[in-house]
């Protein structure tokens, strides 16, 4: 005699007709027809199915075909009518949805997220008592269906900026006017209108950068050969310490400006201003975009400002929004090309190399325009301030 044949079912299937047999309050025909499809997976004859589960022969090949024709639901289900393979119905969806649109937390689990398998499973455990039973042998498949379908990705965290300074539209607008400013200085082809020398007011985008790592290797690292085309380091690495970059950007000529510190204080910032005194001529004004950050409105800040009154001019970005200072995307390039998988044998070499890389950009300054909602700035409220 021949031996029968198994079925085939994909991992899926598998656990989805084996959590309807562990499920006690489902239908005695749903759950002999998820039987008689895992048995005939372990490779029972259709004779033997048809004794185990208590049917006759045509009602087990009936299952079987059903399944080969239209998947696990077409074979577990009854069809609502003629032609139709039962659905899950919008109701279901509904609340399958709004289970993913909440937290974890919210029902009592320690994660911030949820995986897909955390939420089938909580999904199966809960439907009952919710009233929608069948959702009980739901599988994982079903679910990433349904969220995929709503374009709902309950794993995923995408960020944002909230703005938290009630006066953030008039505080962007100030900032906006500095650009608009800087662009009415230069014609359609870049070139400057006014020349440097003549301006009397000069602007400067002013940032920190604290916490830049000064790290060593523990070994020596090995550079590319033709049989191996990568840089090869030793994983492991020693700490020497921290260093904090301070930088203008002259927006009109390009020029960077640093200041490396071991701290950004009151007094750094003091220092900064300090080059900026002796770089600029006096008696013209020197304007800066920045943040908010306490030190650039400290008592000690102030204190040195009323020594130089009428030098400084300070613009501040929206609270939250340090984003539309200039200096930002500089510090990202700078990251880019010179501190990712910087490797120093000591602290001074890494302030050494952060000044080297100012010289190397100064040789080639590029002036920075800002194009973000410039359309909406007014050049007629800039004219009395542009020079």
């Amino acid at each position: 005699m021949a031996k029968a044949q198994p079925l085939i079912l994909p991992d899926d299937d598998r656990e989805y007709f084996e959590s309807i047999v562990r499920t006690r309050t489902m239908q005695a025909q749903i759950v002999s027809r998820a039987r008689i499809l895992l048995l005939k997976a372990d490779g029972d004859s259709v004779d033997t199915i048809a004794e185990k589960v208590g049917l006759n022969r045509n009602s087990v090949l009936l299952c079987l075909k059903k399944y080969r024709n239209g998947g696990a639901e077409n074979a577990i289900f009854d069809t609502p009518g003629r032609g139709r393979n039962a659905e899950i119905t919008d109701d279901e969806k509904t609340w399958i949805i709004n289970i993913a649109c909440q937290r974890p937390t919210d029902f009592g689990y320690s994660a911030e997220t949820w995986t897909y398998a955390k939420l089938t499973e909580h999904i199966n455990k809960s439907a009952e008592s919710a009233g929608y039973t069948r959702l009980s042998t739901l599988t994982k498949t079903s679910i990433k269906k349904i969220l995929d379908e709503a374009e709902i990705k309950p794993f995923r965290i995408q960020y944002y900026c909230e703005k938290r300074d009630p006066d953030f539209e008039s505080k962007m607008h100030d900032v906006l006017v500095v650009y608009k400013q800087i662009e009415m200085l230069f014609d359609s082809e870049g070139n400057l209108i006014i020349p440097v020398e003549e301006q009397t007011l000069h602007t400067v985008s002013y940032d920190e950068k604290p916490g830049i790592q000064a790290i060593a290797t523990t070994s020596p690292d090995l550079n590319p050969t033709r049989e191996n085309g990568t840089i090869k380091r030793d994983y492991e690495y020693k700490r020497l310490g921290t260093v904090s970059l301070l930088a203008g950007i002259d927006l009109v000529t390009g020029e960077a400006i640093p200041l490396v510190k071991d701290t950004h204080n009151s007094d750094d910032f003091i220092e900064f201003l300090k080059i900026l005194d002796k770089k600029y001529p006096k008696g013209d004004v020197i304007r800066l975009v920045l943040d908010n950050h306490s030190v650039h409105t400290s008592r000690k800040t102030k204190a040195f400002l009323e020594t130089m009154q009428g030098r400084f001019l300070f613009v501040f970005t929206p609270k939250h929004g340090s984003w539309l200072n200039m200096i930002e995307g500089f510090f990202g390039k700078m990251t880019r090309q010179m501190l990712r998988g910087i490797r120093v044998n000591t602290k001074q070499e890494l302030v050494d190399r952060i000044y080297l890389y100012f010289e190397e950009i100064n040789q080639s300054p590029v002036v920075h325009h800002w194009k973000y909602k410039m359309d909406e700035v007014d050049a007629s409220e800039c004219i009395e301030k542009t020079v």
